[in-house]
C-alpha cells in the first residue's frame, strides 16, 4: 500500500509543498516599474541571478528576475537617490 508522501503525483504532502514552492516563488517577482526603468543592484547578485534564475532586489527594494539590456532604460530615481547618499 502507497501513501501520498510515496507518490507525489496523486497528491499528499508532496503537492503541497511543491505548491507552496511556487507561491513563494512568485511572491518574490514584483510588478511594477522595474519594467520602465534601470535599477542599482550588487554585481555579484545580478551574476548570481544570471547562473539560479533567482530574482534580485535593487537598492529602491524592487525584487524582479532581470533579463533585459539596462543600457536602454534610465535610471530608477529611487535607486539613484539612494545610491548617491551612500557616496558622501
Amino acid at each position: 500500500m502507497s501513501t501520498p508522501v510515496d507518490s507525489p503525483d496523486q497528491g499528499g504532502i508532496a503537492t503541497l509543498d511543491r505548491e507552496l514552492e511556487e507561491l513563494l516563488k512568485e511572491e518574490q517577482i514584483e510588478p511594477g516599474d522595474h519594467e520602465r526603468f534601470s535599477h542599482y543592484v550588487k554585481k555579484d547578485k545580478i551574476l548570481e541571478s544570471a547562473i539560479t534564475g533567482k530574482p534580485v532586489r535593487a537598492l529602491c527594494g524592487k525584487k524582479w528576475t532581470p533579463g533585459r539590456d539596462p543600457e536602454k532604460f534610465p535610471v530608477c530615481p529611487t535607486c539613484k537617490e539612494i545610491y548617491e547618499s551612500l557616496q558622501g
